[in-house]
């Protein structure tokens, strides 16, 4: 998935489009697929010129700079800090691996039984302090993901559960871990959105959770922090004067907190020089600026409708969850929001894989409003003029979500699909600071709607969002699961063999959509629009950005 996972960092990205809203026939922008292909302006670095600054823009400031903890899980976050900080592996636009020699010489499976990985550290490798990077910042991040200490507020377990052990290798350069149950997306733990901390952040519980609430220690990247402004929402990344690689090309990257809806006229008003475009309208802007160019891969982020289930809620009951679910006409939806964005609009029908992707098939239960009426009338749920009684209770349920154009539309197509069969749902609105950590995580939704955002490692976010552990929710923000979909799970994730991965995989996806667990709308079209000039930055696709790259052509 936030992988070719489909989940683990969440995001909350402006997103789709309001395509519907539109007039006109703009053709649609591209036809590429997610894992062949991304639009980049791909130059060599001696046609790049030195200096310039990149302007972007995100929604909210960060309420964690430590993405490993639950407030800190945002993806937006995670994008402006990989600047900052150390990746094992690249990607390449088919989700392709190749260690990051920046920091890594070696990274290798050295045994299967039990399964043991060796990291050699690069010996420059230092944090922005000076101080080396070791094999005990990597111990130190494998203790505080296990779970073992449940005063570590993580946002993933990321594999580390099933760590027995960290050990110094040849030098203090090189860690060797050794699991007690085999993990299938080992790769993925020290890459796409999961980062290493330093052990500083990563020791001690009150570290972890508390000291980058405010702003980001040590660093290890191309750039570092310049400065940080809150109330301003302005944060400044510049040049790390303690770099080893080749030198940034970029002077700066500011990241400017904007309102979602402003993002294109902003990037008109040479304001910030790439943004996610959403709708026609934007599109059609975009092309009227000369110097603005349209860049378009298939984005590895896709909007879905999670459901409370949790103890006491109105939609405890699992079979209610697949009634409404049933109800809901994600194609009308695609055809809707992406009419003239993309050459074939279509429902994202797997919670795992993303379209596109080595494994994805379409599991769903599909689109069946008779049925869905026929099971409400079965679970008890009676008409009552346009809606439905049980108990003298009437079946109203709250729809919340980041305030957005977009998601507004959606959720107005999802009440109509609803109100067809009798569910009556709310519209409520939320600002974007902390709507993770005030609104989303303490469970303040019947339903709620969001971005996840994937990567090229599909099963590392498959427990954080999907498996039910009471003392350890992760990301299951909706408190739904099973013992049954635990123990799939697990063998999902203990299976060593691609193949046979794959097909668990979707199995785990199928056991989702039978729990009412959530349900995928669309996948992102990924549309930007950027500064003509600009290079090496736009639509990636699985792609991970070589920072030190990206700048603006001599």
């Amino acid at each position: 998935m936030r992988s070719g996972r489909g989940c683990a960092a969440l995001v909350l990205a402006a997103g789709l489009a309001l395509a519907a809203c539109s007039g006109g026939d703009t053709a649609p922008t591209g036809t590429g697929s997610l894992g062949s292909t991304a639009d980049i302006n791909e130059h060599s670095r001696d046609d790049i010129r030195d200096g310039g600054d990149l302007r972007l823009a995100m929604t909210s400031f960060p309420a964690n700079w430590n993405t490993l903890q639950i407030d800190g899980n945002d993806g937006e976050v995670a994008d402006m800090i990989k600047p900052l900080m150390p990746r094992s592996f690249e990607t390449d636009a088919a989700g392709n691996l190749s260690i990051d020699h920046d920091f890594f010489t070696d990274v290798q499976m050295t045994s299967t039984s039990p399964q043991v990985v060796s990291y050699t550290i690069n010996p420059k490798a230092v944090w922005s302090d000076g101080s080396p990077i070791t094999w005990e910042d990597i111990a130190a991040q494998a203790n505080a993901l296990s779970g073992k200490d449940k005063r570590f507020l993580i946002a993933i377990s990321n594999g580390f559960d099933r760590v027995a052990k960290v050990e110094r290798g040849a030098d203090d350069r090189q860690a060797i871990i050794t699991f007690d149950k085999p993990y299938a997306d080992w790769k993925g733990q020290f890459a796409g959105n999961s980062m290493l901390y330093p052990k500083q952040v990563t020791t001690d519980p009150d570290a972890f959770n508390t000291s980058e609430v405010n702003a980001i220690g040590l660093t290890s990247g191309p750039f570092v922090v310049r400065s940080a402004d809150r109330t301003g929402g302005l944060i400044t990344l510049a040049r790390n004067p303690k770099w080893w690689g080749d030198q940034p090309k970029l002077d700066t990257m500011v990241y400017r907190v904007l309102d979602s809806n402003a993002w294109t006229q902003a990037l008109q008003n040479k304001e910030v020089d790439a943004v996610l475009l959403r709708t026609i309208d934007d599109l059609q802007n975009v092309r009227a600026v000369p110097d603005l160019t349209i860049r378009h891969a298939p984005l590895n982020r896709w909007r879905h409708f999670t459901f409370n289930g949790a103890p006491g809620s109105i939609l405890a009951d699992s079979q209610l969850r697949v009634a409404i679910s049933k109800a809901i006409d994600r194609q009308r939806i695609a055809d809707l929001m992406q009419n003239g964005l993309t050459a074939k609009p279509e429902p994202l029908n797997n919670h795992i894989f993303l379209r596109g992707q080595r494994g994805y098939q379409n599991n769903s239960l599909g689109f069946d409003p008779d049925a869905a009426a026929k099971e409400l009338d079965a679970l008890g749920w009676t008409r009552d003029g346009t809606g439905r009684v049980k108990d003298g209770k009437r079946l109203v349920i709250r729809d919340v979500m980041y305030n957005d154009d977009t998601w507004v539309q959606i959720a107005k197509l999802i009440q109509q699909d609803l109100g067809k069969v009798g569910v009556e749902l709310t519209i409520d609105t939320r600002p974007g600071n902390r709507y993770f950590a005030d609104v989303i995580q303490p469970g303040d939704f019947d339903v709620c709607q969001f971005v996840f955002q994937g990567d090229a490692f599909p099963y590392n976010g498959i427990p954080q969002i999907y498996g039910y552990y009471p003392d350890n929710l992760q990301a299951n923000f909706g408190r739904i699961g099973s013992p049954e979909l635990n123990d799939l799970i697990d063998k999902t994730l203990s299976e060593l063999d691609p193949e046979k991965a794959v097909q668990l995989a979707n199995q785990v996806d199928r056991k989702v959509f039978e729990e009412g667990h959530s349900l995928p709308l669309i996948q992102n079209e990924g549309n930007y629009g950027t500064r003509s000039d600009l290079a090496n930055y736009g639509a990636p696709g699985l792609a991970s950005y070589d920072y030190t790259k990206i700048g603006y052509l001599k």
